[in-house]
């Protein structure tokens, strides 16, 4: 194993096992090169680890969950390319993760910062020079959305989806085990679905619904009121120091996460750095109908995350949602919960305007 395994914690080290039995030793190279080596100072949490609303297991960062996503691939399809394209798949995360969507104005699809993909690793030297020694074209990992296993429409199951809801199950919101997650893992297949499509689907039907009732527990946690409050003003944060001068928009993807907050504590601007206080102070975000003057009070609609996994049958292939009423019900019952469209807030004055 290489430098970037052997510094995982073992709760870390047998989770990868799971995903992968067969660690893939060729991609420690492309994890060991500068742009990946960025990321790995960038929680996967988008900056819920540095809010006293949370209490997060432990760090871990967009690096672990890239190399997650990489073995689910490699594991299923053993294609060089599939599983490159997985691991490059969040080069392009800023600090704070989709808190820079917020400061994009984009919560609900959280995708403005992905364009960056393709010029990080064309800019690259040391990955391109592996993708020429590889024999793989640049075009055919710098967006993973071209292969199905790796990327696709919610709610499907794919391995980016199945990895953040395996990993933020372990350290943001812990609904899982390690031995639950292997059970559920070892019934994975590869199934074509209603559009003949390859995707990752369950043999059985008892271990989806098991799935399903395990990971609609996490699904609220991020729509949260704490959490997209938190988010919006991690992102309030960035773009008044930009609009200071104190935080160049560069820096969200040259700094780590640790030099960011920093700056926030120790800000030359004394407004900014006493608003950095009060956040760290606040344990939870209150809700309301309307506008509270005087206090970090924020209307933010967020993104829809759920899984609605195929399930192999005798004969054919279905939702989980169609085949059983009890996942039905939970899928239900996040979809048809409120999202945002009222106030939240944090009892501090913090003029963003």
């Amino acid at each position: 194993m290489g430098k970037y395994y052997n510094q995982l914690n073992d709760e870390q080290k047998k989770y990868f096992r799971i995903l992968s039995p067969e660690y893939p030793e060729w991609i420690e190279d492309y994890i060991d090169t500068k742009e990946m080596n960025r990321i790995s100072k960038i929680s996967i949490s988008c900056g819920t680890d540095y809010s006293s609303c949370f209490n997060i297991k432990y760090f871990y960062s967009n690096l672990d969950h890239s190399v997650g996503v990489a073995l689910i691939i490699w594991n299923f399809t053993h294609d060089k390319k599939q599983t490159l394209a997985g691991l490059f798949h969040d080069i392009a995360t800023p600090v704070f993760k989709h808190c820079i969507d917020f400061m994009n104005g984009d919560t609900e699809i959280q995708e403005s910062t992905e364009e960056k993909t393709l010029e990080i690793i064309r800019n690259s030297k040391e990955i391109m020079t592996l993708l020429k020694k590889d024999k793989i074209k640049l075009e055919e990992v710098a967006d993973y959305k071209i292969y199905p296993i790796a990327d696709n429409e919610t709610p499907k199951l794919s391995a980016d989806r199945f990895e953040y809801t395996f990993s933020s199950g372990l350290t943001f919101y812990r609904i899982w085990e390690l031995n639950i997650i292997e059970e559920i893992y070892s019934n994975i297949v590869i199934l074509k679905n209603e559009d003949k499509i390859d995707e990752l689907g369950f043999k059985d039907k008892h271990i989806c619904e098991k799935y399903i009732k395990n990971a609609s527990k996490i699904w609220p946690e991020w729509v949260s009121d704490n959490d997209r409050t938190v988010m919006q003003f991690m992102a309030d944060m960035c773009r008044v120091l930009n609009e200071l001068g104190l935080l160049q928009i560069d820096d969200l993807y040259k700094l780590s996460e640790e030099e960011v907050i920093n700056l926030f504590e120790n800000c030359e601007d004394k407004y900014m750095r006493n608003v950095w206080n009060n956040f760290r102070k606040c344990k939870t975000a209150n809700r309301s109908e309307y506008f509270i003057e005087n206090k970090y009070c924020v209307n933010v609609k967020s993104k829809t995350r759920y899984i609605n996994p195929l399930v192999k049958l005798e004969k054919s292939v279905d939702r989980i949602s169609n085949i059983s009423l009890a996942s039905k019900k939970l899928i239900e019952e996040y979809i048809n919960l409120p999202k945002g469209g009222y106030y939240t807030y944090f009892d501090f004055e913090f003029k963003t305007k």
